[in-house]
Formats: C-alpha cells, structure tokens, sequence
C-alpha cells in the first residue's frame, strides 16, 4: 500500500490532520489500534477555542458544530465563598463554544466515510521504518495478516502511550513533566446545568469545576486524592462535596441525579521535544499533555495539527522542501504558552498537599487581584479562548 501521508492514530487530530490534507489532494492512510467503537465512546472534554472552530469549520466538519454548540462568551471563577464572571466578549469580543469531543470525533469520522478514505482500525503491532531516510514506511498487523504502507511522511497522532514518541531515539529527545499529586473525579449526569457558563472554583477543601455537554447533560469534577478508588464516591457523597466546594448561589440551584459515567483521572504536564524527527512528526497527546484546567488538550492538538497542514500543503503545493522543517519549532512555541497557562489555572485553583494556610490565602489573594484588575482578567480571556496561531 502506497499513501503519500501515513497517520498513526484516529483520534479527532488524526481524522482532523486526514480531512484537511485531503481537502488539498494528499493521500492520506489512518490506521488506529481500536475499534471505531472504542474511540467514540471516549469522554473528553468539549470547550473549543475560536481557532479550533474556525479549522473544522474550514474543513467543511462545522455545520453541526454551528448548531448545537454552545456559546460561551464567558467563565465564572470562585475562591472565598464568592464568585465573579470574566467577560470575553467585553474584554475580546471572542467566546469559546461548548460541543463536546465525541461530537467533532463523530463529524470527522462522517466526513472521512463520505470522502471514501482509508481508516484501518484495529491495526496492532504498528511500527515505524527508515524514518530519517528518503522512503520511510509503516508495518502493522491487520486481521492476523502484517502489510506495510510506504510513505513520504509519518504523522504520530496515537496519544501519550503510542508508538510515535517512543520511535524517536531516547537520546534526540527532551521530556520535560510535571506529574500532580492529585485527580479529578468526574461524572456525567443527565440533569441541567447548575450554571450557563463554566464555574471554576478554588476552595480550602480542594478544587471543583461545573461544566456540561448541553442543556440537559451535565459534567461535573472534584479534586481528589491519588490514592481514591471510584467504590469510594457514591452519587451522594460526589454531590455533597460538590455542593461544598462551589459557591452557595450554585450550591442551592444545584439539580442532581444518577451518574451516568464516573471516572478518576490523574493530571500531569508533560512536552517532549523536538516534535519531529526526520519524516516523523508529532501531534497532539503523542507531544504534550496538559492538565485539563483551563480545556487546552484538544485545541493544543488542532494548533499542531494547523502548523502541520500548513508545512505539507505548502511541501506537496508550492514544492517548498524546507516547510516541514519548521514545523516542531511553530507547534512548540504554541505548547509552551498554552502549557503555561494549563500550568497557572492548576496551580491558582487547586489545594496542593504542603501549601497550608499560607499557600490557600496566597491562592485566594490572587484570585481576588484577578477579580479587580481589568488587565488580569484581558489576561486570561486572551489565554483561554486560545492564542492566535
């Protein structure tokens, strides 16, 4: 098999990365480890960035994006048993939208399907050849049968634990993480939102977030320890502490039911660099990962897979062999800022092991600045609706 881009992973930044190269008339192959099932059943997070929307918009994925998601023009904070709203249509004249991971999954997968490209799932046993060489390839095994796809470029897109990163010699590569020392506990229930927009809220007994996925479906997190079992949380217990942690306002208008979905997730910030090596590149989760504190997983992935688009149309349309060459330093300049800021929110608004009273009234204190300074709060609208690329 012949394909002139090769795509590890189909994942939305891999379905992304194969609908707008094909978009531009490059071949393009996506073999994906699970089933088609298993990837839609994935629960991510779904606050878009502007940039974000405008690329799936461009890459003729927004029609439903356009009618079901949510605007969202701005979020609420809360530390101090008091909350206050940051504006971004007052402070931009930006919003972010809501509309939720599996849904963009959903509509890349559709597009691929009526574009008639090639998406081979469960592919195992995936492995990289001669990627610094002229004439890289891939190998995997396919209904117990190995083939081989040889290819001008590799396009890593297979998350934390894929093959991509590792194919990139230990000694070419810098990883530099942080690892917290704590998780969310998040569930899904179907039950109204407590509020339209986002609540973010710092409190002494830890942090805790309300969110939704529509008007009738809700998510909600909780700082927890490491050491926390789900058995642990009953619905009951998760409300009541929940119902601790966000504002009395929110508190008392707050609408429970069953959870639907309840999981455990550690946080971790993590960049490896370069995010290229020889026809190899890296996009997305294979690259980075941030905490999901200020929703920048899947924006940073569409900004990677931006820069990328643009070196290869730019390499296959305007013969432009040195394109591809810049691609890591792009994509990690827009890691590093959107990183910082991940960074910021998690340790602005969560309760840290060692920080004491001390560290809760410094956190409090900052949250308290951000509410009086117009300059702050431009600050992190700008940050959060997602820096230009």
């Amino acid at each position: 098999m012949r394909a002139q881009v090769c795509i590890i992973g189909g994942g939305p930044s891999g379905l992304l990365l194969g609908q707008i190269l094909h978009q531009h008339g490059i071949d393009n192959v996506i073999l994906e480890r699970q089933t088609r099932d298993h990837v839609m059943s994935r629960i991510r997070a779904g606050v878009l960035e502007t940039g974000t929307c405008d690329m799936l918009r461009k890459a003729g994925v927004g029609e439903r994006l356009s009618r079901e998601g949510f605007t969202h023009e701005g979020t609420f904070i809360a530390a101090a048993g008091r909350q206050f709203r940051i504006d971004f249509q007052k402070h931009l004249q930006k919003h972010v939208t809501v509309y939720g991971q599996t849904e963009v999954t959903a509509d890349l997968y559709e597009a691929r399907d009526k574009a008639g490209l090639t998406t081979i799932h469960m592919a195992e046993g995936v492995t990289l050849h001669d990627i610094t060489s002229d004439a890289p390839s891939v190998t995997f095994v396919h209904n117990g049968q190995e083939q081989r796809i040889d290819c001008d470029f590799v396009a890593g897109c297979d998350g934390f634990h894929g093959v991509s990163r590792q194919t990139i010699p230990s000694e070419q590569r810098k990883e530099f993480e942080r690892v917290y020392p704590f998780g969310w506990l998040g569930i899904l229930s179907q039950t109204p939102p407590v509020s339209h927009e986002l609540i973010y809220a710092n409190h002494a007994r830890g942090f805790a977030l309300c969110s939704m996925r529509n008007e009738n479906l809700s998510r909600y997190y909780v700082q927890v320890s490491l050491d926390d079992k789900i058995d642990q949380w009953s619905d009951a217990r998760f409300w009541d502490e929940l119902k601790h942690r966000i504002p009395e306002q929110a508190a008392d208008t707050l609408i429970t039911g069953p959870s639907i979905e309840k999981s455990i997730a550690p946080l971790r910030s993590f960049i490896c660099e370069p995010m290229q090596w020889g026809k190899l590149f890296l996009v997305g989760d294979a690259a980075h990962i941030v905490p999901p504190t200020g929703a920048k997983g899947l924006n940073l992935a569409v900004s990677d897979v931006h820069y990328l688009t643009e070196a290869l149309v730019s390499f296959y349309e305007d013969n432009n062999k040195g394109s591809v060459q810049t691609y890591s330093t792009k994509a990690l300049e827009r890691v590093w800022k959107a990183s910082r800021f991940s960074w910021w929110m998690t340790t602005t608004l969560h309760r840290f092991p060692e920080q004491g009273d001390f560290g809760q009234h410094m956190q409090e204190a900052e949250i308290a600045y951000l509410e009086g300074s117009e300059a702050a709060q431009t600050a992190l609208a700008e940050n959060y609706v997602g820096l230009p690329y």
